[in-house]
């Protein structure tokens, strides 16, 4: 699983400071971000070369299908690199199609498919900050920042496995 990362420092500061948060609060800011920007972001997955549409869609479907607590660990099983069949499926998709896969996946929380957001969720002072600074990105370094993000997070195919 190999992945472009920008060599725009501020970006690369930016995302590690974003896997340094606890994992649910790595997918708090993630939904905020969302809330924020999500109308821009949706033109800019999809419409990518190397975005892969239906097996981003297919994916999700899977997910779509669990219970929501389930929904909520294959979130945090993402984030936390381990080894399971979706993770693995996730591994092996390009950049492009994992963020349009999380794109999918916050509008599943929006029609209450996918586990919703806490209505009353606060984030800590550090994702505040991030949150604040990565709102002043233009458009461009904020689809860089979501994708070296996104880009590490599942597992690495196995060799004959499943996927």
């Amino acid at each position: 699983m190999t992945f472009t990362q920008t060599s725009d420092p501020t970006i690369r500061e930016y995302v590690e400071n974003w896997q340094r948060l606890d994992v649910d609060e790595q997918l708090a800011l993630f939904w905020f971000i969302y809330e924020e920007m999500g109308g821009a972001v949706t033109p800019a997955a999809p419409g990518a070369s190397t975005v892969s549409p239906e097996i981003a869609q297919g994916l999700f479907q899977q997910v779509e299908q669990l219970s929501l607590d389930e929904q909520l660990q294959v979130q945090r099983d993402l984030i936390n690199r381990r080894d399971t069949l979706i993770c693995r499926q996730y591994g092996s998709l390009s950049e492009t199609t994992k963020l349009l896969f999380w794109y999918l996946l916050a509008e599943g929380m929006n029609n209450s498919t996918i586990i919703p957001f806490p209505e009353d969720y606060q984030l800590s002072s550090n994702a505040e900050n991030l949150f604040n600074q990565i709102t002043e990105l233009n458009f461009e370094q904020q689809i860089t920042l979501f994708r070296d993000y996104v880009a590490p997070m599942g597992a690495e195919p196995r060799p004959g496995a499943e996927i």
